[in-house]
């Protein structure tokens, strides 16, 4: 574990995770104050670095990915450095610290192979709820779902005729922050889904104003706001679902079901060859049936027996206790030339997995395969 401790806070990092806590100096800004403590993943890093400072120290700055972080999408890196949650000024006898602390972040990307790529999802999750932020015309609060604009005196006509202003996250088809720099006012504006004219930031009801006669408290407020709420909106980068398309269609292969309630062995009809003597449970599921007999080639379906005979006189006896199966039907001699050798093929290999399986004995397996043989 690595850490460094200053006025300003704390920076701790456990091989996986940078949790910065705010100190509680009177020159810590009050936005990282607000924000309180922040555990900012590995995964979310793009690169840290110590800036020296001169006679007065230097500066720890930890750069995130593109779009990991909520609360740096909004404000665009127009946040002070004091204000910056992710800057961390340092002394000048903790500089071998700072350094050594850069080092250990650096070489854990590099063990990592973190990517220096924008995010597809938010890896932070931006401030806590509920917030208020007050700016020069009204005041914005935010609970998780629901935001509400009350306006002030200040505010113009057409912001008050409309009454305080309601809607609810998902509403909403994005926020956009401006901190006022300057004689440059700054706003706080919710955009709506939907087509919308666009207004001043002084007329506009869905905006609150920012003059920055207060700029460390309507800094703080605001764009910690804008961040919660961006949190809860789909972020720009997430891939899109696909449209659900057609269910795939059904497969042609099925299992032959097992045909309880019976003691005999199935014969294959005509092939001179008995079922076995196993007492196991015939054939069982996992062979596939075979396609149906050609009417004009002489072949027959298959049969099973109670005694263990077989299905005609052209069948040779054998004695079974197992429940009986269905043998897949064979096509008969007269039809040797429209064979589907894939799908005979197929069915040795069936039944080389029902003997290696246990369910055929060599015996019904040797029979079973010389049938099927003897047709291809």
């Amino acid at each position: 574990m690595t850490e460094i401790l200053q006025r300003a806070g704390s920076w701790v990092f456990d091989g996986g995770t940078i949790r910065i806590v705010p100190g509680t100096d009177r020159s810590v800004h009050p936005l990282r104050k607000a924000l309180g403590e922040v555990a900012v993943p590995l995964k979310a890093v793009a690169g840290i670095a110590y800036e020296p400072g001169g006679r007065k120290g230097g500066r720890l700055r930890l750069r995130l990915r593109d779009r990991a972080d909520p609360l740096s999408q909004v404000a665009g890196g127009r946040l002070p450095d004091a204000s910056d949650p992710y800057q961390l000024a340092v002394d000048k006898d903790r500089t071998g610290v700072a350094e050594y602390v850069v080092e250990e972040v650096r070489n854990a990307l590099l063990l990592e192979s973190v990517p220096d790529s924008p995010c597809t999802r938010y890896l932070l999750p931006g401030p806590s709820v509920p917030l208020t932020a007050t700016g020069t015309d009204g005041t914005v609060t935010f609970d998780g779902e629901r935001i509400q604009i009350e306006w002030n005196w200040i505010a113009e006509e057409s912001k008050t005729s409309g009454g305080p202003r309601r809607f609810a996250v998902q509403d909403l088809a994005g926020v956009e922050w401006t901190p006022a720099i300057g004689w440059e006012n700054g706003s706080l504006r919710f955009r709506l889904q939907g087509t919308h004219p666009t207004l001043k930031p002084q007329h506009d009801p869905n905006c609150l104003l920012l003059w920055g006669v207060r700029p460390a408290r309507e800094t703080s407020g605001s764009v910690l706001l804008a961040a919660a709420v961006t949190a809860r909106l789909p972020h720009p980068l997430a891939p899109e679902r696909p449209e659900p398309g057609p269910d795939p269609a059904p497969s042609l292969e099925k299992s032959a079901p097992l045909e309880s309630g019976t003691d005999g062995a199935g014969a294959l009809d005509g092939a001179g060859a008995g079922a076995g003597t196993g007492t196991g449970p015939g054939l069982g599921p996992g062979l596939a049936p075979g396609p149906g007999p050609d009417p004009g080639s002489g072949a027959r379906p298959v049969s099973g027996s109670g005694t263990g005979a077989g299905a005609d006189t052209g069948a040779s006896s054998g004695a079974s206790s197992g429940a009986g199966a269905q043998l897949p039907a064979q096509p008969g001699p007269g039809a040797v030339g429209e064979v589907d050798q894939d799908g005979l093929l197929r069915r040795l290999r069936e039944l080389g997995e029902l003997r290696t399986s246990g369910v055929l004995t060599e015996d019904e397996f040797q029979m079973a395969k010389k049938a099927i043989l003897d047709r291809f």
